[in-house]
């Protein structure tokens, strides 16, 4: 009788876990945003009566493998105003700035400015200092009403500036970012690379973001059209030249400065960088994991808790039902994997996924939440937010 009562008991507060974990999914694919959605595209636009100038910032660090994909790509934009492109080498040793010249001379299109900035300055991250250096640039030869930041793996069609610039003018927008279309060839490609943007969507969802007054602010660092002025009232890039994280900081820094933002996922824009093997794509989130969390350990904790109740308990749930657990259990850890399922298809579409991969979001989840303990893990052993040979502290 003892063991009967117990497992009553514990079948019982299953069943509680099971309905809290429904209770989230009703909530997030009701009432976050309905984040899920993948038809935030850039506003309508119109072509202005003026095309401004625009300066195009690279930070480059180490991109020889993808220039030629990339920088082409950018040199061949076709806008109808004036602007120009600078590639800021930030301490490559792969000879990312003579191929960066060598494409230029070979392909032609907008001018080309190869710079080196040297080592960063203390309390800078390399990326920033890279920015910095690039943007005094562009204002000393072009004099930019538009700064277009963009990563040197983006690759962007040929009228994506002028798209960018024709939606900033015409919502009056001073940030206008863009979710590159990230690559998904190899089966880990595909595996992570949909969540990811699906999870950064969670997180910061498009609609709350574009909201005129919205307290919610990000941006997506691959792709940013950024008003000068905006910069400049916001004190960008050395207001927040410490942040790993650059590209919300960026857009929480404009946003506080009186800025409006817009973000959404492109069409035009796509990322060339591969990540066939697992650990690539590990350290693109376990470097910066943490950060996210702010460094603090009761954020790792909820974090940690909040994703297993809403991504790994509905699965554990319904085998269990099944297994002997009851069909009230398995009724709730069921419909909770179906709505989890469900909101992740449109992402698949978008990427064009097979649908049938939507029920392994748990097991991706899973990959997920390892990830960010173990940046957490290489934080507290001095090796947080590693990239390419650097390592930077919490600010």
């Amino acid at each position: 009788m003892p063991g009967a009562v117990r497992q009553t008991a514990a079948v019982g507060a299953m069943e509680w876990i099971g309905a809290g974990s429904l209770l989230a999914w009703v909530w997030l694919l009701l009432g976050q945003g309905f984040f899920w959605r993948t038809d935030v595209r850039l506003p309508d636009r119109r072509d202005p009566e003026r095309w401004p100038s625009v300066g195009v910032v690279v930070p480059a660090r180490d991109e020889a493998a993808v220039l030629p994909d990339s920088l082409p790509s950018l040199l061949g934009q076709k806008y109808p105003g004036r602007a120009e492109v600078f590639l800021v080498d930030d301490g490559s040793t792969d000879g990312t700035g003579a191929l960066a010249r060598r494409l230029a001379a070979a392909r032609g299109g907008l001018p080309l400015t190869v710079s080196a900035p040297g080592e960063p300055e203390p309390g800078w991250t390399g990326k920033l200092w890279a920015v910095r250096h690039g943007m005094a640039l562009a204002r000393e030869r072009v004099a930019p009403e538009y700064l277009l930041l963009t990563d040197a793996d983006i690759a962007h069609e040929p009228d994506s500036l002028r798209e960018l610039v024709a939606a900033a003018r015409s919502a009056e927008l001073d940030l206008v970012s863009q979710m590159a279309r990230l690559r998904v060839v190899t089966f880990w490609e595909r595996l992570i690379v949909p969540a990811f943007v699906y999870f950064f969507g969670q997180l910061y969802p498009f609609r709350w973001v574009n909201r005129p007054g919205a307290r919610t602010a990000a941006a997506a660092g691959g792709c940013v059209l950024l008003r000068r002025e905006a910069a400049e009232r916001a004190g960008i890039p050395e207001a927040i030249r410490h942040a790993v994280i650059d590209d919300v900081t960026l857009a929480r820094a404009v946003q506080r400065g009186g800025g409006r933002i817009w973000l959404g996922l492109a069409d035009r824009v796509d990322s060339v960088r591969p990540y066939p093997r697992p650990g690539a794509l590990w350290r693109m989130v376990s470097r910066s994991a943490y950060a996210q969390l702010r460094h603090r350990p009761l954020l790792l904790l909820g974090t940690v808790l909040g994703l297993a109740l809403v991504y790994l308990v509905p699965p554990v749930a319904l085998v269990a039902g099944l297994a002997g657990g009851g069909p009230v259990l398995a009724a709730l850890g069921g419909a909770a994997w179906a709505v989890m399922s469900g909101t992740y298809l449109p992402m698949l579409r978008y990427y064009g996924q097979p649908l049938w991969a939507a029920p392994l979001l748990p097991f991706t989840a899973l990959l997920y939440l390892l990830m960010t303990v173990d940046s957490a893990v290489q934080h507290y052993r001095g090796r947080g937010a590693a990239w390419k040979g650097r390592t930077y502290p919490a600010p």
